[in-house]
């Protein structure tokens, strides 16, 4: 077990080398999309006209989505709020995440998708930045969805109280 967790803890030489983790970006209309819905992103590469990779400084927080779909439809869809890691840490593995990173929340199905943009949307209204939201809120989205509740909504004075917690604790 130790083995295969310093396997996963190391990653590739290059992601290792910058300290930051790549996102691999996917776009063939209509069958494969793979977007960064919020995020701070260090730098981009392009690999070819359908494909680009974004890197992330550790510590910081972006949504993925990813979609697939043949010619009858959707065949999944799911979102990750992924809070990137420091080298030598562990991590949870993230399909087109190098390494990986901590999730804070993971749906799949469209439904439960829009569910999570709506709520993005209303964080985004109260003019919050969603890569400053706390990450206890991510986790809790992600766990009323997962029984089928419905999330409590994120306030301002949720944030403000966020924010004193990061500041008294540094």
């Amino acid at each position: 077990m130790k083995d295969k967790q310093a396997i996963r803890q190391a990653g590739p030489a290059s992601a290792q080398a910058t300290e930051l983790t790549e996102v691999e970006l996917v776009w063939i209309e209509k069958q494969i999309e793979h977007w960064i819905r919020f995020g701070h992103e260090t730098s981009e590469r392009l690999i070819d006209r359908r494909r680009r990779c974004v890197s992330f400084a550790p510590e910081s927080v972006f949504a993925l989505i990813r979609w697939a779909a043949n010619r009858f439809g959707t065949v999944s869809s799911h979102l990750y709020v992924v809070r990137t890691v420091r080298p030598g840490c562990g991590f949870q593995t993230v399909p087109s995440v190098v390494p990986g990173g901590d999730i804070l929340l993971h749906v799949a199905s469209w439904p439960k998708v829009e569910r999570v943009l709506g709520h993005i949307d209303a964080i985004e209204a109260l003019r919050i930045d969603l890569c400053a939201v706390a990450p206890d809120h991510w986790r809790h989205v992600h766990n009323r969805l997962a029984t089928g509740e419905p999330p409590r909504p994120y306030t301002l004075a949720r944030h403000r109280a966020w924010l004193k917690r990061l500041e008294v604790s540094q």
